[in-house]
């Protein structure tokens, strides 16, 4: 084990994204059950250049545009722009709020079809945090509760 540092980490290389998928629930299973199917990915972006920034309308000169959205395949889409290449970039720090309900089990299932091998850290069934590759997936409910 790595013994501990007093000093925060770098985040000068860190792209932070807060994203949100919206869904519906048409699609049946069985009689009494309906799954729910992403049809909208809303995000959010900031980098150390442009966290002070109050007007998400102004791009950033490091991270370019700071709003998002995908709906023609919204988890592909979503996760295609968060593995674009981005020369000053080492990790994505990807959070959505409340993420243990499904936008993290969305993610998972792509992740999966895609044949990564996530790091997961779960709370019961509830998915806290999932790494993979330069990918950090958090669920700000679950992480502000841990941190409390």
């Amino acid at each position: 084990m790595k013994p501990l540092k007093n000093e925060l980490p770098r985040s000068d290389d860190a792209l932070f994204v807060f994203y949100d998928f919206e869904t519906t629930q048409d699609t049946k299973v069985s009689d009494k059950t309906n799954v729910h199917i992403p049809m909208l990915v809303c995000l959010q972006q900031f980098c150390t250049a442009c966290e002070m920034q109050d007007d998400i309308h102004v791009n950033c000169e490091r991270c370019c545009r700071r709003r998002h959205s995908f709906f023609e395949d919204p988890v592909k889409d979503l996760l295609s722009y968060l593995c674009e290449p981005r020369p000053w970039c080492k990790k994505v720090v990807a959070i959505a709020h409340n993420a243990k309900a499904s936008d993290s089990q969305f993610i998972l299932n792509r992740a999966i079809f895609l044949k990564w091998n996530p790091e997961i850290i779960l709370s019961g069934q509830n998915i806290i945090s999932m790494r993979t590759q330069h990918l950090h997936f958090l669920d700000s409910v679950l992480l502000a509760h841990a941190l409390t």
